[in-house]
């Protein structure tokens, strides 16, 4: 890596919600340049992605949908290039190979990958001594989140996540919930010891249910963004956690992060705690 050159950044998503606070950030960063702007929505092909994402002036890059170019060209850049990926289940775990494949690092906000996928990528990273981080959450905010919800779980047996986000989101639970369940359930303890015999009159009325007993509860509706709860319960008292994002501006100082940190990688990780 040379260091006295800007890290070149495809972003993948670019003319989505998110994809655009990217473009934003990355184009204000004077370390990064923005090499490519991806996205496959025909409405936005050869728009600059600058003018798009409200930017005073065009950036001169325009939205394109042909990704692997774009790849076999950061890959040739001075310096180590990065992709940023908020696109849709989907896709991603193509993206992420290829991208792989072409020696770029990739920074990916795209939820819905399975254990087995995720797997896979990480020997694939592996085998290419290549960087990969894939955050669920960019938010610091929801960093903290979870490390006080582990904290908790040594003190509570009772625990259940409600995450609700905007209706536009692909998959649920969301990666985040997962996540954080995860956590929880390394720690080697079973949560929400029956108390009765439950009947679900409607299937899914008690959510879903992930390792260790811990349930999880997605909601979906317009005017959301992304919202976390993690309930607590033992006799007598109840002990919430929750984290509310009202502007996508919020994961930036997360993603550029990322950014920087995955050229230095040589293997795939997964949450932003790990690099905190």
């Amino acid at each position: 890596m040379n260091s006295q050159y800007p890290i070149p950044v495809v972003i993948n998503g670019a003319a989505g919600k998110m994809g655009r606070e990217v473009v934003k950030a990355v184009s204000q960063a004077t370390d990064l340049t923005l090499l490519g702007a991806i996205d496959r929505n025909p409405e936005h092909q050869g728009k600059d992605a600058g003018e798009l994402a409200g930017l005073p002036e065009p950036l001169e890059v325009p939205i394109t949908d042909q990704l692997e170019p774009m790849l076999a060209m950061a890959g040739q850049e001075r310096q180590i290039g990065v992709m940023v990926d908020f696109t849709h289940p989907s896709t991603v775990y193509d993206n992420i190979r290829s991208a792989i494949a072409y020696g770029v690092r990739p920074v990916v906000g795209t939820t819905g990958l399975s254990s087995t996928q995720i797997q896979d990528l990480a020997e694939f990273a592996d085998k290419a001594s290549t960087g990969c981080l894939m955050i669920p959450n960019f938010s610091i905010g929801m960093v903290l989140l979870q490390q006080a919800a582990v904290q908790a779980s040594q003190y509570f047996d009772h625990v259940e996540i409600i995450e609700l986000h905007h209706n536009q989101k692909a998959d649920a639970p969301s990666g985040t919930a997962l996540q954080t369940a995860q956590m929880l359930a390394e720690l080697g303890k079973t949560f929400n010891p029956p108390q009765v015999e439950e009947t679900e009159k409607l299937p899914g009325a008690r959510g879903s249910v992930a390792a260790e007993g811990i349930r999880i509860h997605s909601v979906r509706l317009p005017g959301l963004i992304a919202h976390q709860e993690v309930i607590f319960g033992s006799a007598g008292q109840i002990y919430t956690l929750r984290h509310d994002t009202s502007d996508r501006a919020c994961y930036m100082p997360g993603v550029l992060l990322a950014i920087r940190k995955v050229v230095q990688l040589k293997s795939l990780v997964y949450g932003l705690e790990k690099i905190l």
